[in-house]
C-alpha cells in the first residue's frame, strides 16, 4: 500500500515547476522527535513532512494502519542512511560532487518567477490553436554583436523589406538572392507549417503578430534579423492517435535483409487491407517495436511537427479511424499505419504540465529570468556604486576584446583610502560586497575575442553578465533557508545517495559477487525453486495446413540448405587447382559465416572443364578445404565429393542443422508462412502446446487464431527442482532481499529504535 521509494530520483526535480510561490520559512532546529535510532534523533517534523509529501493522495492516508507502516519503512531508510554515516560516506569527495549536481538540478525551479512562467504556458496554449505557413528572409548577426554591427543588419533588414513590400519584388526570389540561410537558396525561404514551441520565441511571436499575405518588420533572435511572410494562418490539426506495425530495416543493414523486410510488410499490408486479418494478432506475432507491440502498436498522440515527417504526412492523410496507410519508409524501418482516433487541441489543463516543462527549455525562459533577476535585486538589496562601476569599465583596452585582457589584483593597502581601488565595492547584495578585483578576474576568465566591438561595450557586457551571475549565486546559496520544500529534498536526495552507495555494497553487489553465500541460499530453499509441467517439444505453426505437412516432412530430414547470402561456386586458373581472386573473395565471406555458426555444413563438390585433368578434382577440393581451414573453419564443418564437368569449377553447398533455416526456406515467398520452435515449454508458455501437456509423447495437430500447428511432444519431463543456472535471476534477487533483512536486523540491534507513540499519533486523522 506504501511501497514508494523513500529517496528521491531525478525525475523529482520535474515535480518542484512552481515550487517558489511555496511561502518561504526560516529553518529552525526542530524540538520534538518521532524516534530515536541508537542516540541519533529523528525530527517528527521530517517524518511528518515525508510522510504527506509521499501519502496524501492515498485513500488509507491519516489512518493508524497507515502512518504505521510507513514509519516502519522510514526506520528501516533512516537507520540504512546512519550506518552509512557512520562509514564516512558522507564526508568523500565523490559524494559530495554527486550531491552537488543533483543540488544544482534542485535549484533550477527556484530560480525561475512563477507568475511570467504562468503567462507564457497560457500564451503557448493560445497559439497552439492555429498553424502558420511562412518563409523568412535572414540577415545574420552575432547576439551580442556590438551596437555599429547590429545596426548594419537591422537597416539591411529593413531595406529587404522595402523590395518585397513597396518595390513589389517576389519574396522568395529575393529570399533565394539574400537570405543568409543556407536553405534559402533551394527553398525560396519556405517553412511550412508550425506551431507554437517549434521555433525561437522571438521568431514565433512575430509570425503570430502578422496577418497572412504581410511582411513583418525585422525581428531580432539569436540568429540575427528576420523578415517573416506569413502565407496561410489555419486552424490546428490537433493531434492524432495511431498504431503501427513495424519492421525493422535500417539505413546500414545488408541488402538481403532490406529485401526482406519489405516482403514481410507488403506480405502483412495484403492480409490485412485484403484479407481483413485481426490488426492486434499481426502486431502482436509480428510488430519488431516491441515498446508498442503488446498494446496493438498504439503510439503516444502527436500533432504537427512532431514525427518524423514521412510517417507524419502518411498519417495525416488518413480520415477515419480504422483507415489503414500503405506501408510507408523511415530510418527506423518500414510501418504500416492505422488511424485510431482524430483528437483536436487537448484542453489547457491536460497540456499545462508538459509546456511548463517546454517553456522552462524554450528561449522564452529568457523573459522569465530577466524578471527573476529583476526581484532577486529588489528583495536582495541590490546597491549600485555608479562611480566604481565607471572606474571598473574604464580598466577596458584593446586586449580585452581581443581575448587577451590580463589582471592581477594589487596588493592591498592597510591604509584607509578615500580614492577608488580595485578593493573598493563595485555593488551589495543584502549588504555582502562585491569589490572591483573580483569581477576584472572574472572578466578575465570570461573574456573572448570580439575584434568589432569597442573595448567598454565588451566590459559592460562581462558586467551584465557577473552581476546576473552573482545574484544568481547569491539566490542559490540561501534557497535551503528560505524554502522548505527545497530544503527537504535537497536531504531526500543526500540520503539516498548514501542509501544507494551501502545498498550497492552490503546487498545488490554482494548478491551477485558471493556465489558461496547464494549456492548455500539456494540449497536452504530449494522448496522454492522446482520445475512445474514441462515438455521437450518442436511447434510448427503454419499459415496453411499444406504449408504445415511440407515443414513437418521436411523437417524429418534434420538438415537443410542455406542458400541467401551463401557464395554458391568458387572458380579456379584453368587447368590448375589455384583459385581465381573471386573465388577467394567468397570464400572468405563463407568462412565467417561458418566459424560464427557451427550448426553450418558445407559440401564441396569439385568438377572439371572439358580438356582439363580428372586428377584436378581431387587436387581442386583439397584447394578450397585448406583455404577454409586457415580461415579457422574446423574440418568437421566441411566435407567433399566429385561432380560432373560442369561450367562451375567447384560448387558450394551450405546445410544447416538448425530448424531456421528451414523455416527461411520455406519463408521464401511469404515472410509470414511457417514459424518452427525446437525447446521445453513450460505450461502456460503456448496455448498450443498446453492442450496436449499431459498427452504424453507423440504428434498432434491442431488450429486456433487462423494458425495451423503440429507440436511434436520428445519427452515429458517430470517436475523437480531447478538447479541454480536454471533460475539464477529470480535466485539472486531473492538473495538479496535476504541479505537486506537480516542487514536491517543487524543495525536494529546495533541502533536501537525508540519510538515517541504521541509524536505518531498526531498524524493520525482518521
Amino acid at each position: 500500500m506504501h511501497q514508494r521509494l523513500l529517496f528521491a530520483g531525478t525525475a523529482a526535480a520535474a515535480l518542484l515547476a512552481g515550487c517558489q510561490a511555496t511561502k518561504s520559512t526560516t529553518a529552525s532546529a526542530p524540538k520534538a522527535i518521532v524516534e530515536t535510532l541508537g542516540t541519533t534523533p529523528v525530527p517528527a517534523a521530517e517524518f511528518a513532512y515525508v510522510y504527506r509529501k509521499n501519502n496524501s493522495a492515498d485513500t488509507q492516508f491519516g489512518t493508524r494502519a497507515s502512518v504505521q507502516e510507513y514509519l516502519d519503512l522510514y526506520t528501516n531508510f533512516k537507520l540504512k542512511v546512519l550506518a552509512a554515516e557512520q562509514r564516512g560516506l558522507d564526508t568523500t569527495q565523490a559524494f559530495r560532487q554527486e550531491l552537488e549536481g543533483y543540488k544544482q538540478q534542485l535549484a533550477q525551479p527556484y530560480l525561475t518567477e512563477k507568475s511570467v512562467t504562468d503567462q507564457l504556458v497560457r500564451e503557448a496554449y493560445d497559439r497552439l490553436s492555429k498553424e502558420i505557413s511562412a518563409a523568412h528572409i535572414l540577415i545574420r548577426v552575432a547576439p551580442d554583436a556590438a551596437p555599429k554591427d547590429t545596426l548594419a543588419a537591422y537597416e539591411k533588414a529593413m531595406a529587404l523589406r522595402q523590395r518585397v513590400t513597396s518595390g513589389g519584388e517576389d519574396f522568395g526570389q529575393v529570399a533565394r538572392q539574400t537570405s543568409e540561410d543556407p536553405s534559402a537558396r533551394d527553398n525560396g525561404g519556405s517553412l511550412g507549417y508550425f506551431t507554437a514551441m517549434q521555433m525561437v520565441y522571438p521568431f514565433e511571436t512575430a509570425a503570430y503578430s502578422t496577418p497572412a499575405g504581410q511582411v513583418s518588420q525585422p525581428v531580432r533572435t539569436r540568429f540575427g534579423y528576420h523578415l517573416i511572410k506569413v502565407n496561410e494562418v489555419r486552424p490546428a490539426q490537433g493531434e492524432m492517435k495511431v498504431a503501427h506495425l513495424m519492421i525493422r530495416a535500417t539505413p546500414g543493414m545488408p541488402a538481403a535483409d532490406s529485401v526482406t523486410a519489405k516482403k514481410k510488410i507488403d506480405e502483412l499490408y495484403a492480409r490485412l487491407s485484403r484479407r481483413n486479418e485481426n490488426w492486434d494478432k499481426l502486431v502482436g506475432q509480428f510488430s519488431e517495436d516491441a515498446g508498442s507491440a503488446p498494446n496493438g502498436g498504439e503510439l503516444p498522440a502527436f500533432g504537427t511537427g512532431r514525427m518524423i515527417p514521412s510517417f507524419e504526412e502518411a498519417a495525416f492523410k488518413l480520415q477515419n479511424p480504422g483507415d489503414l496507410a500503405p506501408p510507408v519508409q523511415t530510418p527506423y524501418g518500414w510501418h504500416i499505419i492505422k488511424l485510431l482516433e482524430k483528437q483536436p487541441v487537448p484542453t489547457f489543463e491536460a497540456m499545462e504540465p508538459t509546456l511548463k516543462s517546454k517553456v522552462s527549455k524554450d528561449s522564452r525562459s529568457e523573459l522569465n529570468r530577466t524578471a527573476f533577476l529583476k526581484r532577486v535585486r529588489r528583495e536582495n538589496n541590490f546597491v549600485e556604486n555608479q562611480a566604481v562601476k565607471d572606474y571598473a569599465l574604464a580598466k577596458a583596452d584593446t586586449a580585452l576584446v581581443q581575448g587577451r585582457f590580463a589582471y592581477a589584483a594589487p596588493v592591498a593597502s592597510t591604509k584607509a583610502s578615500k580614492t577608488t581601488t580595485d578593493y573598493s565595492t563595485l555593488f551589495t547584495i543584502q549588504g555582502k560586497p562585491y569589490l572591483v578585483k573580483d569581477f576584472l578576474t572574472f572578466a578575465q576568465q570570461n573574456q573572448r575575442p570580439r575584434p568589432s566591438a569597442e573595448p567598454r561595450f565588451a566590459m559592460q557586457q562581462l558586467y551584465d553578465q557577473y552581476v546576473d551571475q552573482s545574484l544568481t549565486e547569491f539566490e542559490k546559496a540561501n534557497l535551503e533557508t528560505k524554502y522548505e520544500d527545497y530544503r527537504m529534498l535537497v536531504k531526500e536526495y543526500r540520503d539516498g545517495i548514501l542509501l544507494f552507495q551501502l545498498m550497492d555494497e552490503k546487498v545488490w553487489t554482494k548478491a551477485v559477487e558471493d556465489t558461496v553465500g547464494l549456492q548455500k541460499f539456494f540449497a536452504d530453499n530449494q522448496a522454492q525453486y522446482q520445475w512445474g509441467p514441462r515438455v521437450q517439444a518442436t511447434v510448427i505453426s503454419a499459415a496453411s495446413p499444406e504449408l504445415r505437412t511440407r515443414a513437418q516432412q521436411q523437417l524429418r530430414a534434420g538438415s537443410y540448405p542455406v542458400r541467401r547470402g551463401m557464395p554458391t561456386s568458387v572458380s579456379f586458373r584453368a587447368g590448375t587447382a589455384d583459385i581465381e581472386p573471386a573465388g577467394r573473395a567468397a570464400l572468405e565471406e563463407l568462412a565467417n559465416r561458418l566459424s560464427i555458426d557451427p550448426a553450418l555444413m558445407l559440401t564441396i563438390t569439385a568438377r572439371t572443364k572439358r580438356g582439363e585433368s580428372a586428377s584436378l578434382v581431387a587436387r581442386r577440393n583439397a584447394s578450397v578445404l585448406k583455404y577454409l581451414t586457415a580461415l579457422g573453419v574446423s574440418a568437421n564443418q566441411m566435407r567433399t565429393a566429385a561432380g560432373k564437368p560442369a561450367a562451375a569449377d567447384a560448387q558450394l553447398t551450405v546445410m544447416s542443422t538448425n530448424p531456421a533455416a528451414l523455416e527461411e526456406s520455406l519463408n521464401e515467398k511469404n515472410p509470414l508462412a511457417v514459424q518452427i520452435q525446437q525447446r521445453n515449454f513450460q505450461q502456460g508458455e503456448s496455448k498450443a502446446v498446453d492442450q496436449f501437456m499431459a498427452s504424453g509423447p507423440g504428434s498432434y495437430t491442431t488450429e486456433a487464431e487462423g494458425r495451423y500447428y503440429t507440436i511434436i511432444v520428445d519427452k515429458v519431463l517430470p517436475a523437480g527442482p531447478k538447479t541454480l543456472a536454471d533460475t539464477r535471476g529470480q535466485a539472486t534477487s531473492d538473495y538479496q532481499n535476504y541479505l537486506e533483512k537480516e542487514w536491517l536486523n543487524q543495525l536494529r540491534t546495533q541502533y536501537p529504535v525508540t519510538i515517541n507513540q504521541a509524536e505518531v499519533d498526531k498524524l493520525v486523522t482518521k
